[in-house]
């Protein structure tokens, strides 16, 4: 309901809306549960997790009014995954189908409240590739599709809610988007319909100068650019998916973030403004990493090192979060979560220590990447000097250090007890505070 009355409080200044919905909390990953649970002939499993789906959305939609379209929804997931039941076997294909239809129940429950017509991503025009669970949009065809599915349909007046996270095929098969993927329907739309705004409606107020629970005056960032925010969901703050930023940005279609629950805060405003003069916009924390030095004589000047360490990495599906190499080609540093530590360390051993490649490989396992964000950093001399003098008086140990060539970041590797400190001393340095 309150989502409805943001809707409508927003037609009422004269702008005509598409409504994008995300799923229930959690019904994604219960819905992967029960896909599961049904492959492997869980009985028992597929009958509860079916259940408490079918409870928490048939008790809202009777509150809503919207109990027969949502009872007929259910009804086609149990159909799906009886099947999968029946064949024992979970494709990837089947295991899209059934996530997907988190949001079809968001959409029905959703229109129920602002009297609209439900579209799921595949009608509203959103083609993607066959990578299922991680559906990349055939971008200039998608913007072309939705365009004809939507634009007249929206300039009638008509209001239109669309499932997030979902699209199809070329073929008419049910995808997913993967992380962040509601958001970037939502940019994908946008760009489609050339929107005046894009609002990402969520549970905080918008991006921060950095996490509040480490820094007590960390304030709001009223607005900051395209290429910061891009920045800044690459290094985990509560930001939109750097990939669901990319339409709206090239597109230069402003996107606000906002609080759900606190409608009076304006958030975060993200533009395609340029840097505005300060260096340090916001200081991140990546705690949960390792930092991983392949290192050896035998590298030096050896053509093709770099790439036989990341494909053996991509190989174990390690997610790289930083990359560090001296001049020497003597080592290459890389940060990866430290839940992939294990396997990464293990296939490293094997294929690079073993055959001679690498002569050790170092771990420093409990670390922590700390990263100061800002664009305009950019050809500004001495941000770098108070970023290192500022955590050296503090007594901070840094194990590695990594700038892109955009300069609209530094970030660095510490051990991971040091991780809060290092943020609240450049929180303090570059005077962020509130």
């Amino acid at each position: 309901r309150q989502c409805a009355d943001r809707v409508r409080a927003t037609e009422s200044n004269a702008c005509r809306v598409v409504t994008v919905v995300s799923a229930m909390a959690g019904v994604t990953d219960t819905l992967l549960e029960l896909a599961e649970a049904a492959a492997a002939g869980n009985r028992a499993a597929k009958h509860t997790l079916l259940g408490n789906l079918r409870a928490r959305h048939e008790r809202t939609a009777d509150e809503l009014g919207s109990a027969g379209a949502v009872h007929q929804i259910l009804d086609r997931l149990e159909t799906l995954v009886s099947g999968i039941a029946a064949v024992g076997e979970l494709t990837p294909r089947s295991r899209d189908a059934v996530a997907a239809f988190g949001e079809l129940l968001s959409a029905e429950l959703m229109v129920s409240v602002v009297d609209g017509h439900a579209v799921s991503g595949s009608e509203a025009g959103i083609t993607t590739d066959d990578r299922f669970g991680e559906a990349e949009p055939l971008m200039n065809l998608s913007l072309y599709e939705v365009k004809e599915a939507l634009l007249s349909r929206v300039t009638d007046g008509e209001r239109i809610v669309v499932t997030g996270f979902n699209g199809a095929t070329q073929h008419g098969i049910v995808t997913t988007l993967g992380r962040g993927g509601s958001d970037y329907t939502a940019t994908v739309l946008g760009a489609a319909l050339s929107a005046d705004e894009i609002w990402i409606w969520s549970d905080v107020d918008g991006l921060m100068t950095a996490d509040p629970r480490i820094v007590s005056d960390a304030r709001l960032l009223q607005s900051i650019n395209f290429a910061e925010a891009l920045e800044m969901g690459q290094f985990g703050a509560k930001s939109m998916h750097p990939r669901a930023l990319e339409p709206a940005a090239e597109h230069k279609i402003p996107v606000r973030m906002r609080n759900t629950f606190n409608p009076a805060c304006t958030g975060t405003h993200i533009t395609a403004a340029e840097a505005s003069g300060e260096p340090v916009r916001a200081v991140l924390l990546v705690g949960d990493s390792a930092l991983v030095t392949v290192a050896g004589a035998a590298m030096i000047g050896r053509p093709g090192t770099a790439a036989r360490v990341f494909q053996v990495l991509a190989e174990e599906s390690v997610n790289i979060r930083m990359i560090s190499q001296s001049v020497s080609e003597a080592g290459i540093s890389f940060a990866i979560p430290d839940r992939q530590l294990a396997p990464a360390q293990a296939a490293l051993e094997a294929k690079l220590l073993r055959p001679g490649d690498a002569r050790q490989i170092n771990v420093l396992q409990d670390a922590a990447i700390v990263a100061a964000v800002g664009s305009g950093m950019h050809g500004t001399p001495g941000v770098a000097a108070r970023v290192f003098g500022a955590i050296a008086k503090k007594g901070i140990n840094i194990a590695a250090i990594a700038q892109g060539s955009s300069e609209f970041s530094i970030c660095f590797v510490v051990e991971r007890d040091a991780g809060p400190d290092a943020v609240r001393v450049l929180h303090t340095e570059f005077g962020l505070a509130g």
